[in-house]
């Protein structure tokens, strides 16, 4: 444990970050899990919304940091591919 009073407070809010990250990457994984569903399902429309959906988390995650640009490309890329199945 820290004695530092300056370390207390980076402990403090490392932990509300972490907290932070790890509820953004759940919505990230819960948008791309509901468009592979959906494409499981053959409903094409509730797909198309999730994708956008999920395009928009992943954008997100991009311009905060949380993810590298090539990372999110290729999720959109590779959902993008499932949802063109359906056309």
């Amino acid at each position: 444990m820290a004695n530092i009073k300056q370390q207390k407070k980076r402990n403090l809010t490392n932990e509300k970050q972490r907290l932070m990250n790890a509820s953004f990457k759940s919505s990230i994984k819960t948008a791309i899990k509901a468009v592979e569903k959906a494409v499981a399902e053959n409903n094409k429309d509730v797909a198309i919304n999730a994708l956008n959906e999920a395009n928009t988390k992943l954008d997100k995650a991009v311009a905060k940091g949380f993810l590298q640009k090539n990372n999110a490309s290729r999720h959109k890329s590779r959902l993008q591919k499932l949802v063109n199945t359906l056309a």
